[in-house]
């Protein structure tokens, strides 16, 4: 009897309580038309509860850069949430703390493609070092490390 009343209350509390889609953190995602992988980072952003809404470009590498992200340290993909851009395959244990610090900074960005990152296939081999980017051409400096 005990069990049931536990699942009852659960399931109360529940519904009382429900996910909105309008609470998501909502993206927009630029890629390369031909990539995949970008494709697979938006599947990996909506498992987690964001809503994305991806769009193809050629001039990713200029969105980029007007967004304050540095050539060299580019990914392969541009996102833009909550007033940050996003750049590469960030996990999104980085995304949300970026998202709950709400730093003085342009976004973050994890450089090129690394094997195993959120979207790449692979296995992680090492730490992803994940860069903080502004827009007043400040130097990057190191975010987070996973």
């Amino acid at each position: 009897m005990q069990r049931r009343t536990f699942c009852v209350g659960l399931i109360s509390i529940l519904a009382a309580t429900p996910i909105r889609a309008a609470d998501a953190p909502r993206a927009v995602l630029y890629k390369n038309p031909q990539c995949s992988c970008c494709e697979g980072y938006a599947a990996y952003l909506r498992r987690n509860g964001f809503i994305v809404d991806v769009k193809a470009t050629n001039d990713l590498s200029e969105i980029s850069r007007k967004a304050g992200v540095p050539d060299n340290l580019q990914g392969c993909h541009t996102m833009f949430i909550e007033g940050y851009v996003v750049d590469g395959h960030v996990p999104i244990s980085i995304v949300r703390k970026m998202l709950s610090e709400r730093p003085a900074i342009a976004g973050i960005t994890l450089p090129g493609m690394p094997e195993g990152s959120p979207g790449m296939t692979g296995r992680k081999s090492g730490a992803f070092t994940v860069y903080a980017v502004f827009k007043d051409s400040s130097q990057p400096k190191i975010y987070a490390v996973e």
